[in-house]
């Protein structure tokens, strides 16, 4: 059974692309614009994995994960933070949110299917 992956990013262009480059290396996924979507797809799909926009319009990236990292049913999914304007400091406050990882964007389409891997083989 192929594994679960659920991208969180209010960018269209972005969401399309994470997901086209890791259904085509096999993996399940689905998407969410918002932290609302996102803990509705939530209730019904389980990823092992969410890669998850830091800038999200409403509950922004960083809440969502500490309020999922606080869910004892969801604290083990591996959350990779995602953002477009990587500034000094946002590696730490992803981590300290709770965040696995962290990606900056642009999306590196050959290298996000082997750090999504390389996450799921540590997890």
């Amino acid at each position: 059974m192929a594994e679960r992956i659920l991208i969180v990013d209010d960018n269209a262009q972005n969401l399309k692309l994470a997901r086209v480059v890791l259904h085509a290396a096999g993996y399940e996924v689905q998407t969410a614009i918002d932290a609302e979507e996102a803990l509705e797809t939530l209730s019904v799909f389980r990823p092992r994995l969410i890669l998850m926009d830091i800038q999200l319009p409403g509950m922004d990236g960083l809440e969502l994960t500490r309020r999922l990292k606080a869910d004892p049913d969801r604290s083990s999914i591996v959350i990779i933070a995602l953002t477009a304007y990587a500034m000094k400091g946002d590696e730490e406050k992803a981590r300290a949110a709770g965040c696995d990882g962290y990606i900056t964007k642009p999306i590196d389409t050959d290298a996000l299917p082997r750090t999504v891997a390389e996450y799921l083989t540590q997890g």
